[in-house]
């Protein structure tokens, strides 16, 4: 007897739900060339107490580095933690020349459903109309939203490593923002997509402040899925894939901080990425960490690969190939524990061994000093002993075997073909 599943979507007077209209289908291949994630809990309130910042009457131009190049492109903007609709009274995107500079000829309006701007609720995630212009792998774009409203607290993402600009009035078409205030977080931004040819894919890096690039000198592009991205655009048979960087400064396996859990956020941050295929997960040494300075978020090395196999899981469920990499050494930092580097090393171990990742990549090994595994190489350690610097990104990006992707469904050879049950 065959089983039948019918899913009811109920309106949004219906079930107090925001609803994300569809706009009319499109022949397009849409695939992410840039992403990040939303915070849960947003950055702390500076010291003297201010809230959360919030925007009226003022123009927000962010920076991001597009992956994949293409001729014509979409926005995504979220209201994913906001508490009130956020108004979008203008768009537009342009190619940066500098700082807060445009390419002159290249400011492009955007428009939503047709229209200069929309309100977007609480919990949407709308995309523009797409427009035509014409970016080049690796490229700098500037975003530039005119927010005429109070928006109240801002869905942000802290570590942006790119300069922001923030002005009054309508600049969005400006040609220069000079005379800004700067900030290095990205505000309501969540997504660049590309139209693209129909085998192109997606890669989005799931992980901590590791990945979100901590430590990374703002406006150098050397994150490791930066550089990745890089290697990537330049290998041939790679050039057709992009990267999308979800990591959160912070984030767990199992628990919420500054964003929420991996297992909680890997819908909204991972399956909706445009052309997804593939995910690389660096995610569990803030579980261990935090662990041991919160006895009663204590985690063992069992529960966190359980954690992790849920996430295989769920990529599988949608056809998504996984790569497994392993945690990089913590000895030193602050929330270090000999019990902590006995889990890191079990889940290490199980990463490399288990079977159940489609492919790993041994950030472990790559980063680690040969003399004294347990810590970071000293030329990769900022002082910290938990994040890489530049060099330290630089050499985690290098140890990604390319042909991983290259051939599609080639696997690490650790892994075996049908991932246990």
């Amino acid at each position: 007897m065959k089983l039948r599943i019918i899913v009811l979507l109920m309106t949004a007077s219906l079930a107090g739900l925001p609803v994300l209209y569809a706009q009319p289908k499109s022949a397009d291949h849409w695939v992410a060339t840039w992403a990040t994630a939303e915070l849960l809990i947003r950055t702390p309130p500076a010291p003297n107490g201010r809230p959360v910042r919030g925007f009226k009457n003022q123009t927000v131009r962010m920076a991001a580095r597009v992956s994949m190049g293409g001729k014509k492109l979409r926005i995504r903007i979220s209201n994913a933690f906001g508490d009130a609709p956020v108004t979008i009274g203008a768009a537009h995107i342009a190619l940066r020349a500098k700082d807060s500079d445009i390419v002159a000829g290249s400011d492009r309006a955007l428009a939503f459903d047709g229209k200069p701007g929309c309100v977007i609720r609480p919990g949407v995630v709308w995309a523009s109309d797409p427009v035509d212009i014409t970016v080049a792998a690796l490229a700098d774009v500037s975003i530039s939203l005119f927010l005429p409203e109070d928006t109240g607290p801002a869905t942000n993402h802290a570590t942006g490593l790119h300069n922001t600009y923030i002005a009054a009035g309508d600049q969005t078409g400006a040609a220069s923002m000079g005379d800004a205030e700067v900030t290095t977080q990205y505000y309501f931004l969540s997504g660049i997509d590309v139209a693209a040819p129909a085998d192109a894919e997606a890669i989005v890096t799931l992980g901590d402040s590791i990945t979100d690039g901590a430590h990374s000198a703002n406006e150098t592009d050397h994150t490791w899925p930066a550089l990745l991205a890089a290697r990537l655009a330049g290998n041939k048979t790679t050039a057709d894939m992009g990267v999308a960087n979800v990591g959160i400064g912070g984030n767990r396996v199992l628990r919420d901080v500054s964003g929420a859990s991996a297992l909680a956020r890997f819908d909204r941050d991972v399956l909706s990425q445009p052309g997804v295929k593939w995910v690389m997960v660096l995610e569990g040494i803030n579980d261990i960490g935090h662990g041991f300075q919160a006895p009663s978020e204590a985690v063992t090395a069992e529960e966190l690969i359980a954690g992790h196999k849920q996430i295989i899981d769920m990529a599988h469920a949608h056809g998504i190939q996984v790569v497994g990499c392993t945690l990089t050494p913590f000895e030193g930092a602050s929330y270090y524990r000999e019990g902590g580097e006995a889990i890191r090393e079990a889940l290490n171990q199980w990463i490399r061994t288990g079977g159940y990742y489609d492919a790993v990549v041994d950030f472990d090994s790559a980063a680690r000093d040969t003399a004294d595994p347990k810590h970071f190489r000293a030329e990769f350690d900022p002082g910290d002993h938990l994040h890489p610097n530049n060099a330290g990104y630089e050499a985690m990006a290098n140890a990604v075997d390319l042909t991983i992707f290259s051939g599609r469904v080639v696997r690490h050879p650790a892994v075996k073909t049908t991932p246990k049950k």
